[in-house]
């Protein structure tokens, strides 16, 4: 089985709509997916809807979080996306978006750069609007050469010249709050230094002390010694290990499947939820 457990569609900042997606996943050769849209469950009936055969699709979302002035995303699956205190805290972090996105484009704008905020809206579409679309913004003007090349100190990267902060969940909330609506919970890219500042390896101690679940380790971001690394953590902390593409469609080069998730730990978070079950499409397995 090829599983890929981190993908972003345009309910989020991905190029592909979520039936897109699910296309491209099974065209792919993938077996199961995750969609994982930043802060928003939006786009799963749209990718439910259009499931093909043999694929199944496991439904997530990628936590905005922020621990002591560090930015770090948090993978929550197969919760119930209705249980009320967790659905309010997404809200929550979603509403910040645009006046975030809009203070982006002013401090841009102060830096000399022609950015509009017209111009990132229209690249944002339906999705929630986030940095990836101020960045794509400045591809379009040529100010940087690729998204990844924005998210520096130069510009958008945590605590960069035109940086603006936003309502983020504490991570500890996060797990508490995925675990309260029968998900569970991946720190994704933990050690993605290329994107700025990382919490330390204590910070993830205590994240799974508190009950997080695993780590994600395969990931584009890291190199391999910093993923055999966090494999040795992995093991000290009984954390789960996983392998995901952060796939954006063509706002990035990874390719879906360019990082998996064995079969067996895949089958542990399905064991591990209670409050959403991964969906098959017509003959698709649901567990391994």
């Amino acid at each position: 089985m090829r599983i890929d457990l981190h993908t972003h569609s345009t309910a989020s900042d991905g190029t592909d709509t979520p039936a897109e997606l699910v296309g491209n996943a099974a065209a792919a050769g993938l077996d199961v997916v995750a969609l994982t849209d930043h802060d928003t469950v939006r786009g799963h009936a749209e990718a439910i809807a259009a499931l093909p055969d043999g694929l199944t699709l496991v439904t997530g979302a990628e936590l905005s979080c922020r621990l002591d002035g560090v930015g770090l995303h948090m993978l929550a699956y197969l919760f119930d996306p209705d249980e009320p205190v967790f659905a309010r805290e997404r809200e929550l972090v979603r509403d910040d978006r645009v006046p975030r996105a809009r203070t982006m484009v002013r401090k841009l704008q102060e830096l000399g750069v022609p950015v509009t905020w017209e111009q990132v809206a229209r690249i944002a579409g339906d999705g929630s609007v986030g940095r990836p679309h101020v960045a794509s913004a400045l591809v379009e003007l040529g100010v940087v050469e690729t998204v990844s090349d924005a998210f520096t100190p130069d510009w958008l990267g945590d605590g960069g010249r035109a940086y603006a902060e936003k309502h983020e969940f504490d991570p500890f909330d996060a797990v508490r709050m995925v675990k309260a609506a029968g998900g569970v919970t991946v720190f994704a890219h933990p050690a993605a230094v290329k994107r700025g500042r990382t919490v330390p390896e204590s910070a993830i101690a205590e994240l799974a002390a508190a009950g997080l679940d695993g780590i994600e380790v395969d990931h584009m971001d890291h190199d391999e010694p910093t993923r055999t690394r966090l494999r040795a953590l992995a093991g000290e902390l009984k954390l789960l290990i996983t392998g995901s593409s952060d796939y954006h469609g063509s706002r990035k080069s990874v390719e879906l499947g360019a990082y998996t998730t064995d079969p067996e730990i895949y089958g542990e978070i399905t064991r591990r939820a209670t409050g959403a079950f991964p969906v098959p499409g017509a003959g698709g397995p649901a567990t391994p």
